[in-house]
């Protein structure tokens, strides 16, 4: 079972809290792109448009090895 977080009563809807905690731990690289959806409730493709309207890639150009890549093409 998971643990509980205790967050005082804001004024934030619970969809946008999910939403910038998934966003926050996708941009640190904690999560993918898929469980970050998964924490926001939302598809990879409604996550994707998400992230893409507040200017952060969904891409990690860290993972990219462009010579591997240029063998494989």
């Amino acid at each position: 079972m998971g643990k509980t977080l205790y967050i005082p009563d804001l004024e934030i809807d619970e969809r946008v809290l999910k939403l910038l905690l998934a966003i926050k731990l996708f941009e640190d690289e904690l999560v993918s792109l898929g469980k970050a959806a998964e924490v926001a409730g939302l598809s990879e493709r409604e996550f994707t448009d998400e992230i893409i309207k507040r200017g952060i890639s969904p891409i990690r150009y860290d993972d990219i090895d462009p010579h591997q890549d240029f063998k494989n093409a």
